[in-house]
């Protein structure tokens, strides 16, 4: 369904007063595409379900209009593109049949972002896990080391100005790239940062070996004398830069981690005071963050190396450091990324977007470190059948950390809407692992008994990719209006 003559329009070029039309327009990366051309001058108009997502207040803020039904009316008769995201099929889609009919450019989404990535030095931001981060640890340095680059994460970032777009210049281009149906094919890179390869999409990938060769092939498509930045920690990241070097001798190899050799080697890393401390062998001082956990001081590392490997190093290394040091100090996430709601009532709420077990495990580890006086409670909705099931084993055994886990019914994808196992699978699959764990089909039904037995010196957390950070708000207003009234 690729049509060349979109990709004629040049995405970075003067496009203002252009219409683009977005079909999926509340995903994360849609609503950030969304940003990209409305900041560029475009006419952005969009459509989505009428389910409510927090891209939903992003897109109001940024005054892009939506539409929650599709209807081939939707489509602008004038229309330069039509954008779609992934998770429709563009053969039986009523509005890109409607595109095709009129003759208007349609460009998948990553298929639009991977044509600005020809057009301007490229790097892409890759892995199983810590994309979104590091994609958002790498715009706030590229603001502290005014490296004049367009930065777009995989969501709404408070250190973007509540988007998720950090626009300092057309000179470089960052941007996460994703592995799905190998969606990062679709891009053009000089850099790349790999933070971590594991099973997982494995409604779509046959096993590791797959998804491993995908990567590879990723890595494979970078420019000659391209760089790899990769974690020396993962074994999985270890394996594709052991494959790409058989292969490609022009490719400079760029290890970061506890492990690494080299530059970027985390020679220290502490907790104190509620901040995430670490230090690097190629610089002096220590690095500060708000947000726990180890993976976090990876995704900063990953990130700080991107940037110095990318800038002018003696000016960054003379000049630009103690903006980096102040920027980190200030980070504080993004939207679904251990993110802080507040605290009401003695209770911390957070919410955090981790759906694989392995996010959960290190998430989790993170705040016990930085809370370790309090009650940990996760409230954690599982996204696809497909994962759920190749990862049922896994899943069981992340939440050790916690000392209470809430479970509700699998979150269907737009892909997949039935498998072989459901919430209750996970439930008792948990329950072999962990002492006191809940089950409610719905995550509003935990909302009475959680607003009753939740205490002062509590943390809790949702965490997954469905919709039960809904509870999480919910209780957080409760918690916050009960204590208002005291």
């Amino acid at each position: 369904m690729y049509d060349p003559i979109m990709q004629r329009i040049s995405l970075c070029g003067d496009i203002s007063g252009l219409k683009f039309h977005l079909v999926g327009i509340k995903g994360t990366g849609m609503a950030a595409l969304a940003e990209l051309l409305l900041r560029q001058g475009a006419i952005v108009s969009g459509s989505d379900t009428a389910e409510h997502f927090y891209t939903d207040d992003v897109l109001k803020r940024l005054g892009i209009p939506f539409f929650e039904e599709f209807r081939k009316e939707n489509l602008p008769k004038d229309a330069a593109g039509l954008i779609y995201s992934a998770a429709y099929d563009p053969e039986k889609h009523p509005e890109i049949l409607a595109a095709f009919g009129q003759g208007i450019p349609v460009l998948s989404y990553t298929q639009a972002l991977g044509s600005i990535s020809e057009t301007v030095p490229f790097a892409g931001i890759a892995g199983s896990h810590g994309k979104t981060t590091t994609s958002a640890l790498a715009g706030v340095m590229a603001r502290a080391a005014a490296l004049p680059a367009f930065v777009l994460a995989g969501s709404a970032v408070p250190a973007f100005g509540g988007g998720s777009i950090f626009f300092g210049g057309d000179s470089f281009f960052i941007a996460e790239t994703c592995e799905y149906r190998r969606h990062f094919l679709s891009f053009y890179p000089q850099w790349i940062v790999l933070t971590s390869v594991e099973a997982d999409h494995l409604d779509y990938f046959r096993d590791i070996d797959d998804i491993m060769s995908a990567f590879v092939e990723y890595a494979l498509r970078l420019s000659k004398g391209g760089v790899l930045i990769y974690c020396h920690d993962d074994e999985g990241a270890c394996e594709v830069a052991r494959r790409l070097s058989a292969i490609r001798e022009d490719v400079r190899l760029v290890p970061y981690g506890i492990s690494a050799p080299g530059d970027y080697r985390m020679t220290g890393r502490s907790v104190r005071d509620e901040r995430n401390r670490f230090t690097v062998a190629c610089i002096d001082g220590e690095f500060s963050l708000r947000i726990p956990g180890e993976h976090i001081a990876k995704d900063a590392l990953a990130a700080f190396a991107l940037i110095r490997e990318m800038s002018d190093r003696e000016s960054f290394d003379t000049y630009g450091m103690e903006s980096v040091r102040r920027e980190l100090e200030g980070f504080s996430g993004s939207k679904r990324r251990s993110e802080i709601l507040g605290e009401a009532g003695g209770v911390l709420f957070l919410d955090d977007y981790g759906h694989h077990p392995t996010e959960i495990r290190r998430t989790l580890a993170g705040f016990r470190e930085f809370y370790p006086e309090r009650r940990i409670v996760i409230d954690f909705m599982s996204h696809t059948y497909s994962r759920t099931e190749a990862l049922l084993d896994q899943f069981a055994e992340a939440f050790t950390d916690a000392d209470e886990v809430i479970l509700h019914e699998i979150y269907a994808s737009a892909r997949e809407k039935k498998g072989n196992v459901d919430g209750r699978s996970l439930f008792d699959r948990v329950k072999q692992h962990s002492s006191a764990v809940r089950y409610y089909d719905h995550p509003l039904d935990a909302f009475e008994p959680l607003s009753q037995s939740l205490r002062q010196g509590d943390l809790f957390v949702t965490m997954g990719a469905g919709n039960n950070w809904e509870l999480g708000k919910a209780l957080y207003n409760h918690f916050l209006q009960r204590s208002n009234q005291q």
